[in-house]
């Protein structure tokens, strides 16, 4: 489902409350009732506040309700500070009372097993029926920090972004983790506008608060931790709205690991999901991803700060032959882009760098900043004003006050004097170096992100860069319907798969099927020999492990002798299967072995994945994936990213390979999926990619439908 769940309005009365009730309110130290509700008065809630404590009478000045039924009707907000037990009745009693928004902080619903599976599913049930906002359970709390309101039992730092600042919303499924990444914002001097942890998500999940983000006025960059997206397609649609609106998503998503599903699952009770098919996805939608939590913060901070985001082809100011060598390992290292620059391409750095520092990217400028730290100012200016330049980085020596206060003043001067189209990052290469904070405070002031390592800003523009060479506009080709799709069902074996394929022009070996041994000589000889023998059977997933393939097959009785052989080889494997016949193919010029697969899934929708194949397909695992929206040359460009790239281009004496048939038929299968949503999967394995010119061929073929 791609719809919204909740209005603005509707997240609104969790977000920007005007009343609140505190249900578990307390004074005793560590309680969480009583963090939440010293939070709120601390901080001026400028709403009402309605304590509900059965014990007490008054609370920091506050009258205290004795139940829920003493509240009065249709307070916005109600946040349950109270024991798990108590959690589904106390609901229960504030939709009777037609309350706007709950949060819940307790754990121990589906993530406890099956009977908090069935309270959490009940707590949905409610919501919908109610129109009512749940956050959590198993969360904690949100904060909006604009509107001075701690929904949450941490103590909190209350930032509040001053009028006009650009700040980051936050949506967190793990309620650690957006604390975490404030804490590790603010002393940036980076505001936060609104954070959420979702935990569990029985009623309201990322999606929901990222949709009410993009609408946020004071929300310019939206950070999240997520760990499932439960409702893929709606995520989707708010990621395409997010783009749209200018207001980039940084992700951070576990689940590369197996260790890290397993801990996913235990966390939250939600299951990662397909990694790799959810990233291949969401990098259409413009989705920036980071790999790691500092990472979060790092790409955060840039996408805040800076005036645009980072573009390929980086360049660095450096003053060290040393760290210039080091720039080039860790660019290469993370697939960033230096720009080449050079004496006769660069007349305007040329100009303003003396006679014996050549022109290059890193540029050395050596020690000369400290007698004439004006070349500061001149060299990245000279940089910024570089069309050819998406991004340019300060890899400055701090060393102590002294020289930071020679540096510092003309690299500030270089965004005071004039505002550039794209990021100036400092970059410290002596981390631990005593530097002043006004000088890092001047950085940031006139919009210089500064980061006390080289590596950490180059990993944080690498992030951002590669969200500004794809190229995300929807090429969707025409969907292809299949003819006859509709008369088969479940796994559909090679015969019958590549009859329905062959017609949309997927190119394939000669072949006959044959239910007999007579049958299977007349295929042979009107194919002409040598010929290739294959069972035939939706039962029998792995021909060769049967013994179901056999090659070279020269004369008629080859062809006999091969198809007695067959069936017996078949049913000392497993007795139980039933060949439909044999197929009979002409063989086939030999070359590289590629993989095309394709899968419609239920939630993401149809993708398709292609690499290299072989006997160390398993192992290297060197394979992209690629969604129908894109085009040939786009996935042509993706096939040249592969680890084994050289070989499609030619390696070592051996012909360029024909990677423009291979793009083709990677968006073929594409079209077919999309047109065709009853195909769960389709595969074909090996797919020979022969010498430029000459094409592909798929050498067998699979199909799951229904």
């Amino acid at each position: 489902m791609t719809e919204r769940r909740f209005t603005n309005q509707q997240i609104d009365r969790l977000l920007r409350p005007k009343s609140v009730a505190v249900i578990g309110a307390s004074d005793r130290k560590g309680a969480l009732g009583a963090t939440l509700l010293n939070n709120l008065v601390q901080y001026e809630f400028a709403g009402d506040i309605y304590p509900v404590n059965p014990k007490r009478d008054e609370l920091l000045g506050l009258k205290v309700y004795h139940t829920v039924d003493e509240l009065p009707e249709g307070i916005d907000c109600a946040v349950l500070a109270i024991p798990r037990p108590f959690v589904l009745d106390t609901v229960r009693e504030l939709a009777a009372r037609k309350c706007g928004a709950v949060v819940i902080y307790s754990a121990g619903f589906s993530e406890a097993g099956e009977e908090g599976m069935r309270d959490q599913l009940e707590l949905g049930e409610i919501a919908a029926k109610h129109g009512m906002v749940i956050e959590g359970p198993n969360c904690l709390g949100c904060t909006n920090y604009v509107w001075r309101v701690p929904l949450t039992f941490v103590e909190t730092n209350m930032m509040t972004p001053p009028k006009g600042t650009r700040a980051v919303g936050v949506a967190s499924q793990s309620g650690a983790l957006a604390a975490v990444l404030a804490t590790a914002l603010h002393p940036r001097g980076c505001y936060v506008s609104t954070s959420v942890s979702t935990g569990n998500e029985a009623a309201s999940g990322v999606e929901d608060y990222v949709e009410w983000l993009i609408d946020d006025e004071d929300t310019h960059v939206i950070a999240m931790y997520v760990e499932s997206l439960r409702r893929p397609k709606a995520f989707v649609a708010a990621a395409r709205r997010a783009r749209a609106a200018g207001k980039p998503i940084v992700m951070l998503h576990p689940g590369k690991s197996n260790k890290a599903q397993e801990s996913a699952a235990t966390h939250t009770g939600a299951m990662a999901g397909d990694y790799a098919l959810m990233k291949a996805k969401l990098a259409r939608e413009g989705v920036i991803f980071a790999d790691t939590l500092e990472e979060l913060a790092d790409i955060t901070e840039i996408a805040l700060r800076c005036p645009a985001l980072p573009g390929a082809n980086m360049a660095v100011l450096g003053e060290s032959g040393a760290l210039r060598g080091l720039a080039f390992d860790i660019a290469e290292d993370i697939g960033l882009d230096l720009i080449d620059l050079n004496d006769d391409n660069s007349p305007a750095l040329r100009a303003v760098l003396p006679d014996f520092v050549p022109v290059s990217n890193p540029t050395d400028i050596t020690a000369l900043g400290l007698s004439e730290p004006e070349i500061y100012t001149k060299v990245l200016t000279a940089l910024l004003e570089d069309d050819r330049v998406g991004s340019v980085v300060a890899s400055i020596i701090q060393s102590d006050p002294i020289t930071s206060g020679i540096k510092f003043p003309h690299i500030i001067k270089v965004l005071e004097d004039g505002s550039f189209p794209k990021p100036l990052v400092f970059a410290g290469v002596d981390e631990g170096a005593t530097v002043p904070e006004e000088y890092i405070e001047g950085l940031r002031k006139v919009g210089i992100p500064w980061f006390p390592s080289t590596e950490r800003a180059y990993r944080a523009i690498a992030r951002l860069a590669d969200l500004a060479k794809r190229d995300l506009t929807d090429r969707s080709g025409e969907p292809i319907t299949v003819p006859g799709i509709d008369t088969v069902a479940g796994v559909v074996p090679e015969y019958k798969s590549k009859e329905l394929l062959r017609p949309l022009g997927i190119a394939f070996p000669q072949s006959k099927f044959a239910a007999s041994a007579d049958d299977a000589v007349g295929a042979a000889e009107t194919i002409g020999y040598p010929v290739v023998m294959k069972a035939q059977a939706a039962a029998l997933g792995h021909k060769s492990d049967a013994g179901g393939v056999i090659l070279n097959l020269k004369s008629g009785d080859d062809v006999r002798a091969a198809f007695d052989r067959m069936y017996a080889n078949v049913g000392a494997y497993d007795a139980s299967i039933v060949l439909d016949g044999v197929l009979v193919e002409k063989m086939g010029r030999m070359g590289t072995e590629m993989i095309v697969g394709a899968k419609n899934d239920p939630e993401w929708g149809p993708v398709v994945l292609a690499g290299f194949g072989g006997v160390t397909a398993e192992i290297l695992k060197d394979v992209k994936l690629f969604t129908p929206d894109m085009d040939q040359a786009a996935v042509h460009a993706g096939l040249l990213e592969l680890k084994q790239a050289a070989l499609l281009k030619g390696y070592r004496g051996s012909p360029a390979l024909d990677v423009a048939a291979l793009a083709g038929l990677i968006v073929q299968i594409g079209r077919v999926m999309a047109g065709n949503p009853s195909i769960r999967e389709i595969d074909l394995n090996p797919v020979i990619i022969h010498p430029e010119g000459e094409g592909v061929v798929a050498l067998d073929a699979l199909m799951l439908v229904g």
